[in-house]
């Protein structure tokens, strides 16, 4: 039973992404900000780092299909981007130091990447007209905050839960 606690947890992120995301649009001195929340790419960048770079990609690209399938309806967009954040932060990490700081920062910076790339995509194919001054003020800053603090909050629980499943799986006789 233990063993589907990582796939689980990504589950229930997976389901209240929608639900924070209803929190967005918010009204800051009279200016509209959005919040994108992030969870689940962030725990599976967790995954990728401190887990197996293998199931992060295949949880990835099963909860890209989904993302893709149930909210946006064009499909391989992230079923493409996630698996490739995954294997970036596994790459990554070879060459740093893999500590929860390091693993934070490295998760915001592949965050923001993401951003960047799905704005790039819908200005690309005309879903979207906001300049690149007003999508970093008014989506990607409150964004990279708003993930921020759900990292801050919840990093540590990621690594403690996924370093648990490691050891439990090495000490499983085959």
């Amino acid at each position: 039973m233990k063993r589907f606690i990582i796939p689980a947890i990504a589950v229930v992120l997976f389901y209240l992404e929608p639900v924070f995301g209803l929190f967005s649009p918010l009204d800051i001195g009279g200016e509209y900000r959005f919040l994108i929340p992030r969870f689940l790419i962030m725990y599976l960048i967790f995954i990728s780092i401190y887990y197996s770079r293998n199931r992060a990609m295949a949880y990835a690209l099963l909860f890209g299909l989904l993302y893709d399938v149930f909210f946006i309806d064009i499909i391989g967009l992230y079923s493409f981007l996630y698996p490739l954040i995954c294997l970036l932060a596994s790459f990554i990490v070879r060459f740093i130091h893999q500590n929860l700081l390091v693993t934070t920062i490295v998760s915001l910076v592949l965050v923001a990447g993401l951003e960047f790339a799905l704005y790039q995509f819908f200005s690309l194919i005309g879903l979207t007209d906001i300049s690149l001054q007003a999508f970093v003020s008014d989506r990607l800053i409150p964004t990279m905050i708003a993930n921020s603090i759900f990292l801050v909050v919840l990093g540590w629980a990621f690594k403690y839960v996924i370093n648990a499943r490691l050891l439990q799986r090495l000490n499983q006789p085959n």
